[in-house]
């Protein structure tokens, strides 16, 4: 697999700023279903780290 340009890096930190926020405010608001949030936050996350 090919190393993520500096372009999808920045592409996916914005994803995960952006999950991060739905997830803190289902774990607020929605808290039996925050965990419907988490996989997407935790993949951008690992993907903008570029361990995957």
């Amino acid at each position: 697999m090919a190393n993520s340009t500096a372009a999808d890096r920045r592409k996916y930190w914005l994803y995960f700023l952006i999950s991060f926020v739905i997830f803190a405010v289902m774990l607020v608001f929605f808290n039996q279903w925050f965990w419907v949030a988490m996989p997407f936050m935790l993949t951008f996350l690992v993907l903008a780290l570029g361990y995957m």
